[in-house]
């Protein structure tokens, strides 16, 4: 991580030079002077060029060496070439940040990214904090920083913003002005090589005028920093989030359900979701919720109160509000007859209130005074559509009073585009949100009382698991060592054994007469499954014969088994036949599994096990390491989830066995790091406890 004080440097810096400042008006040398003197920037500004004498009524500095040491910013605009001698020079004066403008480094390919990693090490030899290369700059309102060379200055605001594409800030800025929103701090991150998003969530976290974060991120460099930073930024303030490329196009082959299903979308979910990240799908949604957070209260609970002067909308919002995690606020027997003694008798008295079309300013006002002293009511939308008798601005000034006298949120939904414009725009000013529909308003008010939901929850406890944790990592080196990449059943059982799960009684028998004997031993009925390192996937050779209830048949499915194998696998090695008990009668098969992300590390995945998992993708993820918390969520958020907690008079499966084994599965990611993806399909559970039947491992082999 950035120093602080570089971090101070960078975004509220006394002193800036230009590093290829220009007199020509169009070249983006001149556009950075020019921004940074609109911005009304209040240091010393200091443009650089070998050749002129004069910028925009500035003296020019021919040299970078005839810059005062110490310089807080440098940004960089000159060819390619003269970019590494440039930030070289800035260094010799010890300058504490600086921005590259220019393109043409690791986007571009090997030339360019060799050159950009000689960036980062002069960086990190000299302590500079480096925003870029390939960027658009950098804005801090509050400051009269604009060392960019975008068109415009944003107007200040709380909100602050961050991305890794220059296009998208130039068009959100020029939307943004459009629509009146302000911004504390407007960040195009470029290629990232020195300062990322990690930095900004720190930087943002502690900044006094940032009360919302915005981001949008095409991917996260150092996933481990990231969600840290995340998190602790997530505690304190909204930290909203677009993340694009959401396939898992390019990633490697997987060779697991887990590997084959958890691609890059599911990893950035799971990120998100356990760093409080509220994750958005597009744009409008990012600023709609920026809006919502930075004027208004976080809900106190779920109750929506809805006020309307039309019956259709206000179903539309009922019915919205009851497919989110808000419930249609139940209003007390006091607020209804209140209600009575002003509004006509053909009102709806209940929430929605439905205050009819013939309704004016007035009535909305007293209906909102009444409903908004409810204390079962934790936040109203306040719905309105243009008819010929509604009083539209006086309508809004009655919101604008409501939400600064009530101290729960207020929002409203001024339906149509001509007439309530003017409405609009003073409720805006005023701080809240307004929408033309219904849906986004009771989406925003959900993510708010999500978000609050999130932030109180208690501190994640994380479970110490006892294992014999050098046992399992001898069993991986041994594969390492043999270069096998799979580590399958009737080997991994050593180790299921060092972390103390529960498994299926469990013999290896080289021979039918030792299956036999097994089979006694553990009792009939029992299982037959092949025991080879080179078959992982058992079912694919008929390496799995169940419900086997004598002698004869144990012998002959041995052999069976064995010369079916041999004969389809002729380059195996096959050991023998597991025998194994069968699962009790009542037993659910679920799937525990997890694969290795490179940048956020292990992530795990559930889900019921079957045609569930293969074909209905019925799953949730979580990244490791999990929580109490995280075990008992995953196993809940699957849609299959009633089957497990049991139908028709069935017995709820025991959940806490389960989310044991979710808790190991954990601990053994973090414990193996060889270990690339893992499997315990099926775990077979019921009512009483919890069994591992089935365990592969792969390793990710170095190529040495």
């Amino acid at each position: 991580m950035i120093a602080k004080e570089q971090l101070h440097a960078f975004f509220s810096p006394e002193t800036v030079a230009v590093i290829g400042a220009s007199a020509s008006p169009g070249k983006v040398g001149h556009t950075i002077i020019s921004n940074m003197l609109k911005a009304g920037f209040k240091g010393k500004l200091y443009p650089v060029n070998p050749k002129a004498t004069e910028i925009e009524g500035l003296a020019v500095i021919n040299d970078i060496a005839e810059l005062p040491r110490g310089l807080d910013l440098g940004v960089v605009s000159v060819p390619r070439e003269y970019v590494l001698p440039s930030l070289e020079a800035l260094a010799e004066i010890g300058t504490k940040s600086a921005i590259v403008i220019t393109a043409g480094f690791k986007e571009i390919g090997k030339e360019g990214y060799d050159l950009e990693q000689q960036i980062i090490e002069l960086c990190e030899r000299s302590g500079m904090a480096l925003l870029g290369p390939n960027c658009l700059g950098m804005m801090n309102t509050t400051a009269g920083v604009n060392a960019s060379f975008a068109a415009g200055h944003p107007n200040p605001g709380s909100i602050a913003f961050f991305s890794q594409s220059g296009a998208l800030c130039v068009a959100i800025l020029d939307w943004a002005l459009g629509e009146n929103i302000g911004f504390s701090k407007f960040i195009s991150l470029g290629n990232k090589a020195v300062l990322d998003e990690a930095d900004m969530l720190d930087f943002l976290n502690h900044d006094d005028e940032t009360t919302v974060i915005l981001g949008y991120i095409e991917n996260v460099e150092h996933g481990e920093e990231f969600l840290k930073q995340a998190r602790k930024a997530s505690l304190n303030k909204p930290v909203i989030m677009i993340k694009s490329g959401t396939t898992a196009a390019g990633a490697k082959a997987a060779s697991s359900h887990t590997g084959a299903i958890a691609g890059s979308d599911q990893t950035y979910s799971a990120a998100f979701h356990q760093s409080g990240v509220i994750r958005v799908a597009d744009v409008a949604t990012l600023f709609n919720l920026a809006q919502a957070f930075s004027n208004q209260p976080l809900p106190k609970g779920p109750n929506l109160a809805v006020v309307t002067n039309s019956g259709g909308p206000g179903i539309l919002t009922a019915d919205t509000a009851d497919r989110s995690s808000l419930s249609m606020a139940t209003l007390s027997q006091k607020t209804i007859q209140k209600l009575q003694e002003f509004l006509p008798s053909y009102a709806a008295f209940y929430n929605p209130v439905d205050i009819v079309g013939d309704a004016d300013a007035n009535r909305y006002r007293k209906t909102l005074g009444v409903v908004s002293e409810d204390p079962m009511v934790h936040s109203i939308l306040v719905l309105l559509t243009p008819t010929a008798s509604v009083e539209i601005e006086k309508t809004a000034e009655a919101v604008i009073r409501t939400a600064a006298k009530c101290g729960k949120p207020v929002f409203a939904c001024f339906m149509g585009k001509t007439r309530v414009a003017g409405a609009k725009k003073m409720l805006m000013e005023a701080g809240i949100p307004c929408y033309s529909f219904p849906e986004p308003a009771v989406r925003s008010i959900e993510s708010m009382y999500k978000y609050n939901i999130w932030k109180n929850r208690p501190e994640p406890q994380y479970a110490e698991v006892k294992r014999d944790k050098e046992a399992a990592l001898q069993l991986v080196r041994d594969h390492e060592k043999r270069h096998q990449s799979e580590i399958v059943e009737f080997q991994a059982q050593e180790v299921l054994r060092a972390y103390g799960l529960p498994t299926p009684k469990t013999v290896l028998a080289r021979s039918s007469d030792e299956a036999v004997a097994a089979a006694e031993e553990i009792g009939y009925p029992v299982v037959l499954k092949i025991a080879s390192p080179d078959i992982s996937h058992k079912s694919d050779v008929g390496g799995v014969k169940v419900n086997l209830r004598n002698a004869t048949e144990v012998m002959e499915t041995f052999k069976d088994i064995t010369a079916r194998a041999q004969r389809m696998r002729q380059e195996a090695y096959i050991a023998g036949c597991l025998v194994q008990e069968m699962a009790p009668p009542g037993v659910k098969e679920v799937i525990i599994g997890f694969k290795r992300d490179e940048e956020f590390g292990p992530m795990l995945m559930f889900g019921l096990g079957g045609i569930y998992v293969e074909i209905m993708k019925d799953i949730s993820f979580r990244l490791a390491p999990l929580s109490r918390q995280d075990a008992f969520e995953i196993v809940r958020e699957i849609k299959s989830y009633m089957l497990l907690k049991g139908i028709k008079g069935e017995q709820p499966v025991n959940f806490t066995a389960l989310e044991d084994i979710i808790m190991v599965m954990s601990q053994m990611a973090l414990d193996l790091p060889q270990v690339w993806e893992a499997e315990f399909n099926p775990v077979l559970i019921n009512h009483e406890k919890a069994i591992v039947a089935d365990v592969r491992m792969t390793l990710h082999l170095s190529d040495d």
